[in-house]
């Protein structure tokens, strides 16, 4: 299978920070956005659960370049919506000091029932995150996929570890935005399904028991999305850097390829229990790309830069089959400078721990390459 008639398309979503660029605070400010910008952003841009909170989605594209124009145009005009009214978007896993019960909750039927139900687990969820959609042929093989590539979520993670901070404080994390996630209902990685049928049976059992009303409300690391053949990787922190989000998506594109390449061929990539591989998820959630991640063939501790480079061997034809081979030099770039985390909590260790000297820094890396306004004059709540 080659790029040229290969259906593991693409799709990226964004969740951004709406920010105050006095006082790098929080503002629950959508809809003034959403007035503006769902006349050219149309379906590309979304509420959330808070107010704070705008997510952009691309349209489907077929290789990470594609990918990257259209997060940078998403990005740009998002940016310029928010100029208007005189406020800042900024990408990270979390808001280094804002408190989530300073946010507006979204005046939506959806998240009425959400907060209704998980109380005070949902107001306090004000977390950002990068999912990744990648295309599949068909759902039973999508199954199977996923069975395997849960092995390679706190790889991912840990490169994308970009939420240090949690209402002013350090948290000793690199990735503190999985462990307020984790409260929900449905998170983490999800067990291995035997077959489609099996996975199905335990979604009509959830709805019929009243567990939840549909599938969306799965939030697992990694899920078959309900309605479309793709896979979601939703694991990955919010990112700062345009290049950063664009290699992510590249990586879970190719992972998926390649599992589903192996299939193909009567090949399987070895399965791992759910409480072998959290053991991983929380290594990566705790150090980042600095920590060791378990091998469990081996049976032994390996720095996690080492596992990402065989990962990127694992990977490297299909990484250029996909049209995707200098999305790896940047993966490197990423391995040898640090994550967003890592680039936080240095500015934060030289700023004398300046909390808005972080909220500038995240900002600066979620404009550039873009081309937008200053922000007017601040608008009043």
């Amino acid at each position: 299978m080659s790029a040229s008639d290969h259906v593991f398309t693409l799709g990226i979503e964004e969740e951004f920070q709406i920010v105050d660029p006095e006082t790098r605070e929080l503002r629950s400010h959508i809809q003034e956005i959403l007035e503006e910008g769902k006349v050219t952003l149309k379906e590309n841009v979304k509420a959330e659960m808070h107010q704070s909170v705008v997510e952009l989605g691309t349209d489907i594209c077929r290789t990470a370049e594609d990918a990257r124009g259209q997060v940078i145009r998403l990005r740009s005009e998002l940016a310029g919506y928010a100029a208007k009214t005189g406020l800042k978007i900024a990408s990270a896993g979390t808001h280094p000091f804002s408190h989530w019960h300073d946010q507006r909750i979204t005046d939506d039927a959806r998240y009425e029932v959400i907060v209704r139900d998980l109380q005070q687990v949902a107001r306090a969820n004000l977390i950002f995150g990068l999912h990744v959609h990648v295309g599949i042929p068909d759902r039973e093989s999508a199954i199977h996929v996923m069975n395997q590539a849960r092995y390679f979520l706190p790889h991912l993670f840990a490169l994308s570890t970009n939420s240090p901070f949690w209402l002013g404080r350090n948290t000793g994390f690199k990735g503190y935005r999985l462990k307020v996630f984790e409260r929900f209902p449905r998170t983490g990685i999800p067990d291995a399904f035997e077959s489609l049928s099996e996975y199905e049976d335990y979604i009509k059992l959830l709805i019929k028991t009243r567990c939840i009303d549909n599938a969306k409300k799965i939030w697992w690391d990694i899920r078959l999305h309900p309605f479309f053949n793709t896979l979601e990787v939703r694991i990955c922190d919010a990112q700062s850097r345009v290049d950063d989000t664009v290699a992510l998506a590249a990586l879970c594109q190719a992972i998926i390829f390649k599992l589903y390449k192996l299939q193909r061929q009567n090949l399987t990539f070895r399965l791992y229990r759910r409480r072998l591989l959290d053991e991983n998820r929380w290594r990566a959630c705790r150090y980042g790309l600095e920590g060791k991640l378990i091998d469990f063939g081996a049976e032994s501790e390996v720095d996690e830069r080492s596992l990402i480079q065989e990962l990127l061997d694992f990977i490297g034809t299909e990484m250029e089959e996909l049209g995707n081979g200098k999305q790896v030099e940047h993966v490197e770039s990423i391995l040898r400078g640090g994550s967003g985390a890592d680039r936080q909590l240095e500015v934060w260790s030289n700023s004398g721990h300046d909390m808005k000297a972080v909220v500038d820094h995240i900002s600066r890396e979620t404009y550039e390459g873009l081309t937008v306004p200053e922000p007017m004059a601040a608008a009043k709540s």
